[in-house]
């Protein structure tokens, strides 16, 4: 299962996903309640209050309602913030479930949310925003954060980047670079998946995919992912 969080980039707040491990017979609350946990890469973060509690999820006409306690009131965000509060909810409940196109609701102790945090009211079932405007635009998905792997290293992910092509870089613990290269994704200025492989010796590596940066910089820091590593 993916749980989503957001990252900061060029354009702004946007989502990223982790891999992690189903803790319950149901794979949306489990997804739900490791969002709410927050991260495992230091890189993205987490608004939710940690104290608050999945106290169920239901099927109701369609709609899928995910029931937290009053502590998911609590936030520090503006109207941005917010908005993007309610699309990780989605994204993360959605991917669980294996239904991208299917609307969510959430309910607090059982009620219709109402007005949330102090800038959004969710009151009706909401749908995935498109996800060039959320997403992050390269994303992996494997390795998860902290993996241990044998050589090769096989890196996965996907992606939406210009003509399909982004490239990565592996760093070793001092920063330096071992390893670069390039990769294609099934098709370009749409999420796709791509993958490469890399051969490392032992070590910790940081693994760093991003867009090929055709602006010369002009366009600002390029979107990027990356995953820490320990190759045995």
């Amino acid at each position: 299962m993916t749980a989503y969080f957001p990252i900061d980039t060029r354009t702004g707040v946007r989502l990223a996903r982790e891999i992690r491990t189903v803790r319950t017979s149901d794979e949306v609350l489990s997804a739900v309640e490791a969002m709410i946990a927050g991260p495992s890469d230091p890189d993205y973060t987490s608004t939710w209050n940690p104290r608050t509690t999945v106290l169920g999820v239901r099927r109701s006409a369609g709609t899928i309602v995910v029931d937290l306690s009053g502590d998911a009131r609590t936030a520090d965000v503006g109207s941005a913030g917010a908005a993007l509060m309610i699309q990780q909810l989605v994204y993360t409940v959605t991917d669980a479930a294996g239904r991208p196109a299917a609307p969510v609701m959430m309910t607090i102790d059982g009620s219709p949310a109402g007005e949330l945090w102090g800038a959004v009211a969710w009151d009706a079932p909401v749908t995935r925003a498109d996800p060039l405007d959320v997403r992050l635009l390269v994303q992996i998905d494997r390795p998860v954060e902290g993996a241990v792997s044998t050589t090769p290293v096989a890196v996965s992910g996907d992606a939406a980047v210009f003509e399909a092509t982004l490239t990565w870089t592996v760093l070793d613990a001092h920063g330096t670079t071992v390893r670069s290269g390039s990769a294609m994704t099934s098709e370009g200025q749409a999420f796709a998946p791509y993958s490469f492989t890399v051969p490392l010796d032992p070590g910790t590596y940081t693994i760093v995919v991003s867009e090929e940066d055709l602006s010369g910089g002009e366009g600002g820091i390029p979107m990027s992912d990356s995953r820490t590593v320990t190759v045995t």
